[in-house]
């Protein structure tokens, strides 16, 4: 098994470095493969595997953030909505954000992985920085870019995005 799992991720690396601006749900569907795989194997430490029962206190941490860009994105549907985390609460199995700008309603118990990654943008291949949640079968749940191509990321958000996964490393 091991063996297995070593060989898909060298094949998803190549892919992956043919084109490392491609969206990696693209690369995932290529490969037939759960997206949270392709983000685990990206080369040259693109991504980190943060601490998943740290959920709550991540997604806290966001509000120091301010403005993030969050994308939600399933087989039917992307939306995508730029505002601030804050006003949280929980109520039954769902943990809200509801600020001015965001208003989500999660699922938590549908959340096995999470991932801070540094990626060219699908767009311009300017780097980006996110944290990307995945649910149990490896489809994504949700994205929060700190940045989003057009320029790269500032000192402050770099060290913003390096602080987040220090923090909540696995």
């Amino acid at each position: 098994m091991t063996q297995v799992l070593t060989d898909q991720a060298e094949r998803i690396r190549e892919a992956f470095n043919i084109n490392r601006s491609k969206m990696t749900v693209q690369l995932a569907r290529e490969l037939g493969v759960p997206e949270a795989e392709v983000i685990r194997a990206l080369p040259d430490n693109l991504s980190v595997e943060l601490d998943i029962t740290q959920w709550e206190p991540l997604l806290r941490a966001f509000e120091e953030l301010e403005m993030v860009h969050v994308i939600c994105t399933n087989r039917a549907l992307t939306l995508e909505s730029f505002g601030q985390f804050s006003n949280f609460s929980t109520w039954g199995d769902y943990f809200n954000v509801q600020s001015k700008t965001l208003d989500m309603h999660l699922r938590f118990k549908e959340l096995a992985a999470v991932f801070g990654v540094r990626k060219p943008g699908h767009m311009d291949g300017v780097n980006t920085l996110s944290f990307q949640f995945f649910t149990h079968d490896g489809s994504a749940a949700f994205k929060v870019f700190l940045t989003f191509g057009n320029k790269p990321p500032t000192a402050e958000r770099t060290a913003q995005f390096d602080d987040l996964c220090r923090r909540f490393a696995k």
